[in-house]
Formats: structure tokens, C-alpha cells, sequence
């Protein structure tokens, strides 16, 4: 072979290897610094509107949460589409999307309040703008199903609000006083850390970054797309409801498979609801089920954060950084000022 054609050769194999291996690279996402909207005062309105599952017999609870915005000295708008329906969801995906585009787009909105979960949200995901927002940020509140709107909020640059949603309102709104103080609390920017009881299961450890996460089964469903976290340098919050002991390990083995968990600081698990029973018995406490699923990793793990599909469930900022602290005889939340 002459000197010339091993020349063109050696040119033409780095290049066509070199061009294969960069489109063979998984896509890194710029990492923002996160944009939190202005908390509330008195006067600002709340738009509430329903993104995912349909508001059958729910006009009770959204005539209270109305009235619990009233008696903090908030306005409360009800999207026109809020009670609409279309089979499984409060109403189609275009009216919905267009009570949450509006609510997004208006600059006297100062946040939007979800009222319920279920399944939806992800149907409505690549219809939304965020042009308008971007000029007026507001806060997004809700949790389970809204995890994919949070997820979005966050891949946008801005913090959300993982607390109640409407339907979570009892009639006697004292029963959940801790849930509505720190909502409360949280929406209006006053200081709302958390000190949990310790747990046997909990890795010992301290972590500072971003708070990101919410529910197991959506952050799972993100992977692959535009809304999935980059979760290096954060801390992750997981919760769950009504899913099979294997069927969470399935799930983080996904994850991990996925590399979610490679350079993240910290995991903070919330409740863990409603385990269903398979025929085949698991064999161990979901705790230790996640330990099992995380043991390649040696960030600290928490257990029993009071957030998610139980009546007591508390408001975290996603978005912001926290201070975790974790021992086995308590584990302290601590928002950065």
C-alpha cells in the first residue's frame, strides 16, 4: 500500500469513527441555574386547573380550596375546563391544555394550583409554551401525576412547589393542619425545614444540592425524553402509591441502568402507599428493597419523609438546594435561605 493511500485510509477511519462515536454518546443536558418565581402576597391570584384525570364528584373539594385561597387573602380562578370530561380525563387533552396554557401565559397569575392527579399530564407535555411564562414565571403546585409538569418546570430553569393538590382538602381541613401550614408557609417563602424520625434503614450521610423528584412511576416514564432530570449533584425525592414491591424494583433498576443515580448526592424517600401483595412474596420491607436497588452507591438515603399519597403530606421547593443530614436517629431537611 503507498504512503498516500494509508493516509487517506487512517483519514477516513478516524473520521467515520469519530463521527460514530460522538452521535454514539447519550445527550448531556445543560445544567441551569434555577429561576424561583416570586412568592405570594396578599391579593395575587391562583389559577386552578386539571391537567390530568377527571374531576368526577370533586366540585366540593375545588370550591374549598377556593376558599381556603380566599381566607389567605388570595384570588382564585377556576379554569373554565376544570370540570369537562372525556372518559378517563377532565375533558380532552386540547382543553386541557388550554386552561394550563392560559394559566401559564397570564401575567396576573402568580401560581397554578393542580387539582387532582391520576394520569394525563404527559398527554399535554409537547403542546405547552413557555415564551410567555419565561416573562412572568409562576409557581406549579401539585404532585404524583404533575411530577411530569414539575420535571418540565425544572428542564425549563424554574422551581416548583410539590405539595396537596384540591382533592387532597378533607372536609375538616384540621385533620391535615401540618400539610396546609407548610403549603401555606411554603407559598407565602416563609422558612419550612424538616426534622423526620430516624429509621434502622437509613444510610448515614450528609448531602447540599438541588431537591428534585416526585413520583417513582413518572420519573420512570420520563427516561429517554425531554423531560427526564439530570439528577448530578441533586438530591432525589421518591414516593409511590398502589405498585407491587417488584414493580418498584423493576423500576430503579431502570433508573439505575439509565445512569440516574450515577452522580447524584442523596436520596430522600417519601411514603411508600398502599403496597399492593403479589402472589410470589418479595421477601423484604420496600425499604430494604431500595437499599438493595441503591447498594452500588454510597450517597445518604432517608426514609420516612411525610410527603406523598397520605393525608400528611408536606410542601418542599424542587428546585432549591437543601441541607440533608442523615443518621439512624433522625434526618434533618433544611431549605438554603
Amino acid at each position: 500500500m503507498s504512503k498516500i493511500r494509508y493516509l487517506l485510509v487512517l483519514i477516513y477511519v478516524s473520521f467515520f469513527f469519530g463521527n460514530v462515536t460522538a452521535q454514539d454518546q447519550p445527550i448531556q443536558q445543560k445544567e441551569i441555574a434555577l429561576i424561583q418565581p416570586p412568592y405570594l402576597i396578599a391579593g395575587d391570584t391562583v389559577a386552578i386547573v386539571a391537567p390530568s384525570g377527571i374531576l368526577k364528584n370533586r366540585t366540593d373539594e375545588v370550591s374549598q380550596a377556593v376558599a381556603l385561597l380566599k381566607s389567605w387573602g388570595l384570588h382564585a380562578v377556576v379554569g373554565k375546563n376544570v370540570f369537562s370530561k372525556d372518559d378517563h380525563f377532565a375533558g380532552t387533552d386540547l382543553q386541557r391544555c388550554e386552561d394550563f396554557q392560559s394559566a401559564l401565559d397570564d401575567p396576573k397569575i402568580s401560581a397554578i394550583w393542580c387539582a387532582r392527579g391520576g394520569y394525563g399530564t404527559v398527554r399535554i407535555l409537547d403542546k405547552l409554551d413557555y415564551a410567555k411564562f419565561k416573562d412572568n414565571p409562576k409557581w406549579l403546585i401539585g404532585y404524583s401525576d404533575i411530577t411530569a409538569l414539575h420535571n418540565q418546570f425544572h428542564n425549563e430553569g424554574f422551581q416548583s412547589i410539590h405539595a396537596l393538590m384540591c382533592v387532597s382538602l378533607p372536609e375538616d381541613i384540621s385533620e391535615i393542619k401540618e400539610t396546609v401550614d407548610t403549603f401555606k408557609s411554603t407559598l407565602f417563602g416563609k422558612s419550612v425545614d424538616y426534622t423526620l424520625d430516624g429509621s434502622s434503614y437509613n444510610r448515614i450521610g450528609k448531602a447540599s444540592g438541588p431537591l428534585v423528584g416526585g413520583n417513582l412511576t413518572i420519573l420512570h416514564t420520563m427516561l429517554g425524553s425531554r423531560e427526564s432530570i439530570d439528577t448530578s449533584g441533586k438530591i432525589l425525592f421518591i414516593e409511590e402509591i398502589g405498585e407491587y414491591k417488584y414493580h418498584i424494583d423493576r423500576m430503579l433498576q431502570s433508573l439505575k441502568r439509565a445512569g440516574y443515580f450515577d452522580n447524584c448526592v442523596g436520596v430522600l424517600v417519601g411514603g411508600m402507599s398502599k403496597m399492593r401483595k403479589n402472589t410470589t412474596p418479595w421477601g423484604t420491607s420496600v425499604e430494604q428493597l431500595i437499599l438493595d436497588a441503591l447498594s452500588d452507591y454510597d450517597f445518604p438515603i432517608a426514609f420516612g419523609m411525610p410527603a406523598g399519597h397520605e393525608k400528611d403530606n408536606r410542601a418542599m421547593i424542587f428546585g432549591k438546594t437543601i441541607e440533608l443530614k442523615v443518621t439512624k436517629d433522625q434526618t434533618t431537611v433544611v431549605f438554603k435561605r
